[in-house]
């Protein structure tokens, strides 16, 4: 069976709920799988896009709280801007504490050096980072993204899709703009300059529960 143009309007409420349906932001190609496998359809990724288009186009009046956004290269039902602060007391109810000031100086660096090892991240601390990684790690806000050529052959660390959906940002050229900075070579333990990423981050950062 072949999609016609004119049935698309059929298969709008299965997509909705697929987007409403994924834990993160779903992708054009996975929903074409969805669609084909279960109605025996052949669609072209082209008719998707319109479908997802016109669900974009039902939310974007100011009747509904939530619109459907393109984030981590994918399509996710978010809240609107103009609920922000509503979507935040409810945050601060399910989720005590932010990431700690150690944890939030680890993912920035990480987000603006990757991928980048441990030991390059201690470098601009100045500090042990083993926990904040770890932590990072736990949370699915960092990920392993191979290993260097140096000697030992290090693991690197980079952001994941997780990181990309709790920050609203479509790719990472979304990150706020810095001045550039490299792994200092003063001795380990002076403090490293990271507050201005640690600032603008924070900036950005939601409630997240931290087991500290």
């Amino acid at each position: 069976m072949y999609f016609c143009a004119m049935e698309s309007n059929v298969y709008l409420p299965a997509v909705e709920s697929l987007i409403f349906t994924a834990p993160q932001a779903i992708k054009l190609e996975e929903i074409k799988y969805c669609l084909e496998n279960t109605y025996g359809l052949s669609l072209e990724l082209a008719e998707i896009e319109n479908m997802v288009s016109q669900i974009k186009a039902r939310y974007e009046g100011v009747e509904f709280g939530i619109e459907v956004r393109e984030i981590a290269g994918g399509i996710q039902f978010m809240s609107k801007p103009a609920q922000f602060g509503v979507v935040a007391e409810f945050i601060k109810l399910t989720n005590k504490k932010k990431l700690t000031k150690a944890a939030m100086e680890s993912l920035a660096i990480i987000a603006y050096k990757q991928p980048i090892s441990k030991s390059e991240v201690e470098q601009i601390r100045g500090v042990n980072s083993d926990h904040s990684i770890q932590k990072l790690l736990e949370k699915e806000l960092i990920e392993i993204k191979g290993r260097s050529e140096g000697p030992g052959r290090p693991i690197l660390f980079g952001t994941s899709s997780r990181f990309m959906e709790y920050f609203g940002l479509h790719s990472l050229t979304d990150l706020p703009k810095l001045k550039d900075f490299s792994i200092p070579d003063s001795a380990v333990g002076e403090p490293a300059p990271v507050e201005e990423l640690v600032e603008m981050a924070e900036d950005k950062q939601p409630d997240l529960n931290e087991d500290e």
